[in-house]
């Protein structure tokens, strides 16, 4: 495993999490009128649910499992390896969801749901950095 490699994603992650909680408004109406914090939040979680992504495939590449053939199933191969727990998996799948519907549909994204993420789910890829640390603390 490229230790530096995994550090520096994991150093992105958190810059690209605090960012967003930097930013996020006291409610989702201010989110919903801002076009600038959508811009910055947009895409600070696509740069997250990106970095998630790619670490998650570092740590399977060390591994026999057999590559996932999309973003969200990375989660589901590290649950099953025991990476992390089923409920992480489960919400980092999602969070795959949003950053295709950022990616390819912007036009539609919901922006109550955007807050919501912002507001309830930021500790989602905290645990998440929090598990690949501990694992690349074990190698």
């Amino acid at each position: 495993m490229d230790r530096n490699l995994v550090e520096a994603k994991l150093e992105s992650l958190r810059r690209c999490v605090e960012r967003i909680a930097a930013k996020t408004p006291s409610t989702a109406d201010q989110l919903a009128q801002n076009p600038d914090l959508q811009d910055i939040i947009a895409l600070n979680l696509q740069r997250a649910v990106q970095l998630s992504v790619d670490l998650a495939s570092h740590l399977i590449a060390e591994t026999d499992a057999r590559p996932p053939s999309t973003m969200a199933e990375n989660f589901e191969v590290l649950k099953n390896l025991q990476f992390i727990t089923p409920a992480l998996s489960e919400r980092m799948a999602k969070a795959v969801g949003f950053r295709n519907i950022a990616v390819h549909s912007y036009q539609a994204i919901d922006w109550n749901i955007v807050y919501q993420i912002c507001s309830r789910h930021l500790d989602d890829f905290r645990q998440f950095a929090q598990a690949v640390a501990q694992r690349l603390n074990t190698r």
